[in-house]
């Protein structure tokens, strides 16, 4: 065990979890790569949770941060500052929200803690709809609404938590239906719920579910939802804090793939826009946003070294259309994967959209979960100089695969290879 492991231990909490049973220390990282402490370096199939979302040290964003760093860090939003301002007024465009307003956090968390803050006072209600698997947030109240049991610790919340089918196409009561049948049932299932209950402030839901796996409905299901949830004016939340700013190649929201009557009333996000600093927010309409009917202030959330990262990796991501690139090369990378696995019989599903891909393993023969393989496949492509994540709402079985949206082809073949080797080693 290594010195800073065991300093680690020594300070921080034990449920801080860590991969590898040698945990890695990252040092830099350059592009789509890695290096350790050790000078190994690796191709980065995770991106430090979506979250280098571009790619690591991109000159244009560091150049930015630099500039920026050497005016003015941080003043509050008790004052004016123009490079939040430009940021979201160039989120607000890309938002698809009508008469959008902006409100910047430090991190997805807080900034699904804002948007149920938003909805409850605008519906005068603390009843929320989430869904089964998802996953929200380290806070008491996004906490209280994850639906996937190894993300929450504790049953209390301030808010009453009602959980709605429809998340995990594969798995529960309606697996074996067909896509429109899924549907129709999961809409049921709303409506039966609904009738059980006084009206909720809203529905939560990730598009793609990130923790839970990379699982997601057929398209259309949270459309359907919204002229249920329409019927009795409840909002529609979109967690965008792992699917937004094209990530899934086909759309720039993870929600238009759901967006026959318009966006949701309301569009969190945070991770990649930053590129790795520490950026959240919230877009809605503009009743929503200003419903509070109290001050408020962010300390740290919008700060100009933040707002001007942002604003140089959103320009970077839309001039060099990141977006087609994750839906091309990520096309790519999920038929190569499916090719790898055919023949691998603890394999049940890869799946995903863009660069957001799932491998999900379970035990030969049956459909049970297999969190041992997944997490000796981890240590495998680590050696193979390949890093993945994990997750998963069946006791993280399943691979979790997100590189920079800037993964060239030549990469993606090449953490295929390795992934393909690790998987074998580990049958």
């Amino acid at each position: 065990m290594s010195e800073l492991h065991d300093r680690h231990r020594g300070v921080l909490p034990d449920w801080l979890a860590l991969y590898y049973e040698d945990p890695l220390e990252i040092t830099h990282g350059e592009g789509r790569h890695v290096w350790d402490a050790e000078g190994n370096k690796y191709l980065d199939f995770f991106g430090g949770i979506l979250t280098t979302m571009t790619a690591h040290a991109l000159p244009e964003v560091t150049k930015a941060v630099s500039e920026q760093a050497g005016r003015i860090i941080h003043s509050s939003t008790l004052y004016l500052n123009r490079p939040m301002v430009e940021l979201a007024e160039r989120i607000a465009h890309v938002s698809g929200i009508p008469d959008a307003r902006v409100f910047f956090t430090t991190s997805g968390t807080e900034a699904n803690d804002t948007a149920l803050l938003l909805a409850t006072t605008h519906r005068r209600s603390n009843t929320v709809l989430a869904m089964r698997n998802s996953y929200h947030g380290r806070s008491f109240s996004a906490v209280g609404i994850t639906g996937n049991r190894g993300w929450s610790p504790t049953s209390l919340s301030p808010l009453q938590t009602l959980y709605v089918h429809g998340g995990v196409r594969g798995r529960g009561p309606f697996a074996a239906l067909d896509d429109a049948a899924f549907v129709e049932a999961c809409v049921a299932d709303l409506k039966d719920l609904l009738g059980h209950t006084r009206a909720p402030a809203a529905l939560i839901a990730e598009p793609i579910q990130g923790v839970g796996g990379f699982t997601s409905p057929p398209d259309g299901l949270y459309a359907a939802f919204r002229e249920v949830l329409d019927a009795h004016g409840i909002l529609w939340i979109a967690d965008e804090v792992q699917t937004g700013w094209g990530r899934t190649g086909e759309h720039f929201w993870g929600w238009q793939a759901h967006a026959d009557n318009g966006p949701p009333d309301i569009v969190t996000f945070a991770k990649g826009i930053g590129n790795g600093t520490s950026i959240g927010g919230v877009v809605a309409r503009s009743e929503i946003m200003n419903c509070l009917d109290a001050n408020s202030i962010s300390t740290f959330g919008g700060t100009q070294v933040t707002m001007a990262a942002g604003l140089a990796n959103l320009s970077y991501l839309l001039e060099h259309d990141l977006q087609g690139n994750a839906r091309r090369v990520g096309g790519l990378l999920i038929e190569r994967l499916r090719a790898v696995v055919a023949q691998d019989p603890g394999v049940r599903e890869v799946r995903g959209r863009g660069l957001m891909i799932g491998v999900e393993l379970t035990r030969p023969g049956t459909d049970l979960a297999d969190p041992d393989r997944a997490a000796a496949v981890l240590e495998a492509a680590r050696v193979g100089g390949l890093l993945i994540g994990k997750g998963g709402g069946h006791d993280t079985s399943a691979l979790r695969i997100a590189p920079p949206l800037s993964l060239t082809v030549a990469e993606a073949e090449e953490g295929a290879a390795i992934l393909e080797s690790a998987l074998r080693s580990t049958q």
